[in-house]
């Protein structure tokens, strides 16, 4: 009896501490489980690209995209394509990243303001116009990077934003109204409220382990209950028979 007093106890108050994060970890899955992951991404606002095409002949060299960006040594590089045309992304791996035009060796970054809103409105979906453009050094922790980034908000009822990269002339990042809100409450599921980032933290790992003890106590506390009931219903009915 004194064991079981005590264990209802531990019990109780280790469900009074944890049970609101459990409440939190319960609206988060209700919240995950109804939103649509692509509509979190903004995938639906992505508009169709069409694959370009280009002969290699007309491309120039790596070594000529190289001599373009003023890059003695390359670390890196690929092919890509910046509004249909192709480019070479350069780097020399001690932070020197150029993106150099693959047909002509016009040097394309950093980007500016213009190009910043050619490549926005090349990949947004929707019909609203642009409202808000800015280069931030210190981007929100939204965008998930360190800067410089090209933020361009659209005044869609989701306040679709880009994040452009200044120098990969692409976007990076694309945030939204749903996407903040989805963001919520992942932080709050995981117990990370900074960036989000983390879900091997030892304040989860604790409250888990917590609400598992929560969970096998209180199955273990209602079976002892049930066979305490069942024990007292079997000794009334062995008077009448």
């Amino acid at each position: 009896m004194f064991i079981l007093r005590w264990g209802v106890r531990v019990h109780k108050w280790v469900a009074l501490i944890v049970g609101l994060q459990i409440l939190l970890w319960i609206a988060g899955g209700v919240v995950m489980s109804v939103i649509p992951i692509e509509q979190v991404r903004g995938e639906h606002k992505i508009a169709a690209q069409v694959a370009p095409s280009f002969v290699p002949s007309d491309l120039i060299t790596l070594q000529e995209a190289a001599d373009a960006g003023e890059i003695l040594d390359v670390a890196e590089a690929s092919i890509g394509t910046v509004l249909g045309s192709p480019v070479w992304h350069v780097s020399d791996g001690q932070g020197k990243n150029v993106t150099i035009d693959a047909k002509t060796s016009a040097r394309l970054s950093p980007i500016d303001e213009a190009f910043a809103i050619q490549i926005a409105q090349a990949d947004f979906a929707g019909s609203a116009r642009l409202s808000k453009i800015s280069l931030l050094s210190d981007p929100p922790s939204e965008y998930g990077r360190d800067g410089p980034v090209w933020q361009v908000v659209f005044a869609d009822r989701d306040q679709t934003t880009l994040y452009i990269d200044p120098v990969r002339a692409e976007v990076r990042a694309r945030r939204s109204s749903t996407w903040r809100f989805y963001d919520f409450f992942w932080k709050l599921h995981i117990m990370d409220y900074d960036d989000g980032a983390d879900f091997n933290h030892p304040l989860l790992i604790t409250a888990a382990g917590a609400a598992t003890f929560v969970a096998l106590s209180g199955i273990l506390l209602l079976f002892i209950k049930m066979r305490r009931s069942y024990l007292v219903w079997r000794r009334r009915r062995v008077p009448s028979l």
